[in-house]
């Protein structure tokens, strides 16, 4: 067992650490805008090869390589003289910030990055202490969700360290992220272009930046009965971001959630059995269930923002499934909020993870 360090990224020394980590081909977890990464050196097919180690990841599914800045583009990705100035006004507009971009990939990108395909993922992380580490390690860092493969992403250290303790050798605490989802992945090389997960940018501020229409990626339906030889981007897989127990989503008003409520099976006469038994609710900050709900001792919920708050439910979105999880509850009720902007971002990660 590897000991994991626990960093603060607001100490200079911390930082000179944690990028000599990655120089020395470690892995190091640190915080980004979305959600933490799992940081190795891009250009090493070893020290990436941790990566999939640690998490458990298997080899189909490609990471995402973050830069210091757009400069840099170059040692990784190459940009097609006719789609140059596409690139350009996607950088200027959305970088440094939650836009990952599938580019064909440099040589010097190891197979294992892209799953052996031809376009790699990259963006530029807006976060300062991922800025800051990226700028200390003056290396291309490919850096997937610091979490177990499948797992509910991680928004804090703490987060990362209940998965990951002992398989990596540190985390650089920054405390929690802002936005709370991972980043929107675009292929910019396709006319439309194709929006393969949704985020915090959005695809009318993308038409905005470009003028080209997106088009939204639908992967086909039922679970696949053999594993693929290689996903098509990042964060396409069939069930991602799922807590230990069973979520269940209720269409996304007061009243479909206390029906469902009423619904879910109460607990035994012994309390051993009756632990393992609750069910948790992801609960809007505005919302008030019903006293004989409210007061059922079978019934424990996480606060969730506020309903028509969708960057509030982002960010609070994962901290919560993993707080129902710690109370062990073994049923997890959600309301669905209704599509358009950020919530299609949190609809997509909620359908993911409640597929069985």
């Amino acid at each position: 067992m590897i000991k994991t360090l626990h960093l603060d990224a607001s100490h200079p020394a911390a930082l000179d650490r944690a990028a000599a980590i990655l120089r020395q081909g470690g892995l190091v977890a640190f915080a980004t805008e979305t959600v933490y990464g799992l940081g190795a050196n891009a250009v090493s097919a070893p020290a990436v090869a941790r990566i999939f180690a640690a998490k458990q990841r298997p080899a189909w599914d490609p990471l995402i390589v973050h830069l210091a800045s757009a400069e840099q583009l170059a040692q990784v990705a190459q940009t097609p003289a006719s789609l140059s100035e596409r690139i350009e006004r996607l950088t200027e507009a959305f970088w440094p910030g939650p836009l990952t971009l599938l580019l064909p990939r440099h040589q010097a990108i190891p197979d294992a990055v892209t799953a052996g395909r031809e376009l790699v993922g990259v963006r530029v992380p807006r976060h300062p202490a991922a800025h800051a580490l990226l700028a200390a390690a003056r290396l291309p860092i490919a850096a997937p969700s610091a979490n177990r493969f499948g797992h509910t992403s991680p928004t804090t250290a703490a987060h990362v360290l209940a998965d990951l303790k002992g398989r990596i050798d540190a985390v650089l605490d920054a405390g929690p992220t802002s936005i709370g989802v991972e980043s929107t992945v675009l292929d910019p090389t396709q006319t439309p272009m194709r929006l393969y997960r949704p985020g915090a940018v959005t695809p009318e501020q993308l038409l905005t930046a470009t003028g080209i229409a997106v088009e939204r990626f639908v992967p086909s339906p039922g679970i696949p009965s053999q594993e693929p030889s290689a996903l098509p981007s990042p964060g396409v897989g069939i069930r991602h971001y799922a807590p230990q127990a069973r979520l269940e989503l209720v269409d996304g008003s007061i009243q479909a959630l206390c029906t469902a409520l009423q619904q879910a099976e109460t607990p035994t006469a012994d309390p051993a059995k009756s632990a393992g038994r609750r069910v948790g609710i992801l609960l809007p900050g505005d919302w008030d269930l019903p006293e004989e709900l409210r007061s059922r001792p079978d019934v424990v919920s996480a606060p969730w923002g506020y309903w028509n708050d969708p960057e509030a439910l982002a960010a609070g979105l994962f901290a919560g499934l993993r707080a129902l999880d710690d109370l062990d509850v073994q049923t997890i009720l959600c309301p669905l909020p209704p599509p358009g902007g950020l919530r299609d971002a949190i609809r997509d990660r909620l359908e993911k993870a409640a597929r069985p």
